[in-house]
């Protein structure tokens, strides 16, 4: 359950909520890491290269976005969206060449 962090009365529950966040992220992380798994599987059967530049750009645009809508910095958004979409390229390089993600 998310927890409001104006609703924290001390720094020890702040905290813990943002361990319990960073929990979630690294569930969602997995969950697209299992995404680019079933791409690189999709693009092997079709000859497409893991880095395909449109879409780069297109995926940090998007993040972009959402965070201005959110309030973000959507500059510092889009650089770590364009770190996580190098890390996602990368497995799915590994993967196309045969290798296990990690």
């Amino acid at each position: 359950m998310t927890r409001d962090p104006t609703a924290c009365a001390s720094l020890d529950e702040l905290r813990a909520e943002i361990d319990r966040l960073d929990g979630d992220l690294i569930v969602l992380l997995a969950r697209r890491a299992a995404c680019i798994d079933r791409a690189a599987e999709l693009k092997r059967a079709t000859g497409l290269p893991a880095r395909i530049d449109g879409r780069v750009e297109e995926v940090v645009a998007n993040a972009a976005a959402r965070a201005r809508a959110q309030g973000l910095d959507a500059e510092a958004v889009a650089a770590l969206w364009r770190r996580i979409v190098e890390w996602s390229i990368a497995r799915e390089e590994r993967a196309l060449a045969g290798d296990a993600p990690r």
